[in-house]
């Protein structure tokens, strides 16, 4: 019969957040598959914990998935954990779970921290429904393509770094000046802040704060659509494009892109007339 394959969640900062069924499930499975087994290690040796340990990261999960599946079918549990929070949340992990399911393997999730589910709790947002997209894009036209998804009235959680985080709250406060944030950073650890408003006030908020670099971000926006739809419709299409070349140091055939991206989300996007707009740009400047 199988071993088990034990899902576990670890503090993603405070240690007095790991859960008692998670330190009795680490220090009873036969071996730990870790993200980091480095980092992992200072988790153990404060629990006293001396379970074996494998790494198991995005770079070697599929080459390592034999040896724990080989585990698995001999008998033996394993618990899976990653550097902080629940794994396979932006985390690796998920491969060997699903490996581990398609053998009949008994998958059992430890439950613990959660980034992402700690910010929605205390956005003061309705997160009754709600997406979360994990990393956001690098570029600015991903970003518009992802934002630009949601469609459905929800708030939208991500995670940011804290060398990218003003640039995501400048980019925000172009492109959703109305949105509503909720920017938590640090959680549970020693620079723990949240920063609530609009992407402009927060980013104002970011450049006063001398400890804004330390530590991750996890950020809930509300987009409100509608108040910025009113407020792009007092704005002709020509003068939206060029803001866009400006802003995005793009050409037009791409600022036209960004900006159906961008018009797309509130469901007023028009292709021919945006087309027009770039003619009309053309017939001034070119």
């Amino acid at each position: 019969m199988p071993g088990k394959l034990y899902v576990v969640a670890t503090p993603i900062g405070n240690l007095s957040d790991m859960p008692p069924r998670g330190i009795h499930v680490l220090s009873n499975v036969s071996l730990i598959a870790a993200e980091d087994t480095r980092h992992s290690r200072v988790l153990l040796t404060h629990f006293g914990i001396s379970t074996p340990m494998h790494s198991c990261h995005k770079f070697n999960e599929d080459k390592r998935g034999d040896f724990f599946i080989d585990a698995l079918l001999d008998g033996k549990d394993i618990a899976l954990i990653s550097d902080a929070g629940t794994p396979c949340i932006s985390d690796p992990g998920h491969k060997l779970v699903a490996r581990a399911a398609a053998i009949g393997t008994d998958v059992v999730p430890v439950c613990g921290a959660s980034a992402v589910t700690a910010a929605l709790s205390v956005s003061g947002f309705d997160v009754t429904r709600h997406v979360f997209i994990g990393f956001l894009p690098r570029s600015a036209k991903e970003q518009a393509m992802v934002l630009g998804q949601n469609d459905i009235g929800c708030p939208i959680a991500f995670y940011e770094s804290p060398l990218r985080i003003t640039k995501t709250m400048a980019w925000l406060a172009e492109s959703h000046p109305n949105a509503d944030i909720c920017l938590c950073n640090d959680i549970s650890k020693k620079f723990e802040k949240i920063y609530r408003g609009t992407p402009a006030e927060v980013l104002a908020q970011l450049q006063d704060n001398p400890n804004a670099q330390k530590g991750e971000y996890t950020c809930v926006v509300c987009l409100n659509a509608e108040a910025e739809t009113v407020e792009t419709a007092e704005i002709s299409l020509e003068a939206q494009l060029v803001d866009i070349i400006i802003n995005h140091d793009c050409n037009l055939k791409d600022a036209a892109k960004i900006l159906h991206e961008k018009l797309s989300a509130t469901s007023k996007s028009n292709k021919k007339a945006i087309y027009a707009a770039t003619l009309r740009l053309k017939e001034l400047f070119i």
